[in-house]
């Protein structure tokens, strides 16, 4: 799909291929939410700060900070574009939520000592917010953070922390007010992930990494001064940090040619274990699915170019992500499923591009679960895009007016 750029989005575009050129790492890309190899991360980090040097991420922060006061949706695609379409590494952990937090909430002295840090990329950043009962509904955390003299004290258990295992610091989310409503009594903290009391415990994927982890917090000690914003403010700085991730997107001409050129090698050698109409058709449906996310994607990027906000956002982002990930799953499917029996080879023993299919088909799964499982997803498109009722209405019921549709759980209305 073309996309057509005024001159100062092309100058953009050039210098940062330009600067891919120059500065590419000797380090691969790696599928799905993959950390850097240990071996890597001094390269990781240089090639992650190079970036923030020349201006491709963090250009929308404050010119205090280093950045122009700017933000554009159409640059953040770009970049994203053009990593992926030279294979290079992006950039991973928590650290774009974490500046976000501490432009918007923290304090002089936290911006004035992180925010160098973040950019250049001298601490890897995890996400402490999920936990085994709260994961789809955040706000029903049970992590707790109590004020003790100069610190506070942390106890509790975090799951699926991505790169928890080589993060250096985290962003913590616990509750502070027990008897608070449960979206009030929750507060934002910056923690050390080496202090005493901290435990991480990878856990093996059936990719047979281990990205993600529990974490266990027994007593840990946080200076106070470590809490973002106000206490009981937490639940508002998150909102506000994950405002600003981005969904994943498929370029169809990429989905077309990885298709074809597998396709390709596999009845050349007579060795495709479908039929010839079947992979035809099922390429087709393929390259209309990966269309229609990359429009989809880029709907979403232009309607925030344009300043479009509120809660129909968030309908188009589970939209978004739906639609990328069982789109995703049907492509590495296709082609674990059109080598036959060569299919369940372990990615390092197959024939066919180093096993990337294999690879990529035990990755996709995660990303139906992930960030919202698209069940949730389907939920909010329902009742807040399609203002459909949680429970079939009885007979000679009304339905909802207008602006009272429910809302997911785990969400306050805007004020």
């Amino acid at each position: 799909m073309r996309i057509e750029l005024d001159d100062e989005l092309e100058r953009f575009r050039d210098g940062l291929r330009a600067h891919i050129a120059t500065h590419r790492p000797p380090i691969p890309r790696l599928p799905g939410t993959r950390s850097p190899r240990t071996a890597d991360m001094a390269e990781f980090r240089r090639w992650c700060a190079s970036l923030y040097a020349a201006g491709y991420l963090g250009y929308d922060w404050p010119e205090d900070w280093g950045g122009t006061g700017r933000p554009d949706p159409i640059k953040d695609f770009i970049v994203d574009r053009e990593l992926a379409d030279a294979d290079m590494p992006r950039p991973v952990g928590a650290f774009n939520l974490v500046a976000r937090a501490l432009l918007e909430f923290g304090r002089e002295d936290q911006r004035g000592y992180y925010l160098p840090r973040i950019r250049d990329f001298a601490d890897m950043w995890c996400q402490l917010f999920s936990e085994p009962e709260a994961g789809s509904d955040l706000a029903a955390l049970r992590t707790r953070a109590r004020l003790d003299g100069d610190g506070w004290v942390v106890d509790g258990q975090k799951v699926w922390t991505t790169h928890g295992h080589i993060a250096d610091l985290g962003f913590l989310l616990a509750r502070t007010e027990p008897e608070a409503r449960k979206h009030a009594g929750i507060s934002a903290f910056l923690i050390d992930m080496r202090s005493p009391g901290v435990t991480v415990r990878p856990l093996r994927e059936v990719t047979g990494a281990s990205d993600f982890n529990e974490v266990f917090l027994d007593a840990v000690r946080i200076p106070a001064g470590n809490i973002i914003g106000a206490r009981g403010q937490g639940w508002e700085i998150a909102r506000t940090a994950l405002a600003h991730e981005r969904a994943g997107s498929l370029r169809e001409d990429s989905v077309v040619d990885s298709s074809l050129r597998l396709v390709e090698q596999l009845t050349g050698r007579g060795e495709t274990s479908l039929a010839e109409p079947d992979l035809v058709r099922r390429l087709g449906e393929l390259a209309a699915r990966a269309r229609a996310t990359d429009l989809l994607g880029l709907r979403g990027v232009i309607r925030a170019a344009e300043g479009m906000t509120g809660a129909v956002d968030a309908v188009d982002a589970a939209v978004v992500k739906v639609v990328f990930s069982e789109t995703n799953l049907a492509l590495a499917t296709l082609g674990v499923e059109s080598q036959g029996a060569d299919g369940i080879v372990a990615a390092p023993d197959s024939r066919q591009d180093d096993g990337h299919w294999q690879e990529a088909f035990l990755w996709a799964r995660g990303f139906t679960i992930s960030a919202g499982s698209n069940e949730i997803m389907r939920n909010l498109i329902a009742e807040t895009g399609l203002g459909l009722p949680r429970e079939p209405r009885p007979a000679g019921t009304e339905p909802r007016p207008a602006g009272t549709e429910p809302r997911p759980a785990g969400t306050e209305p805007r004020r």
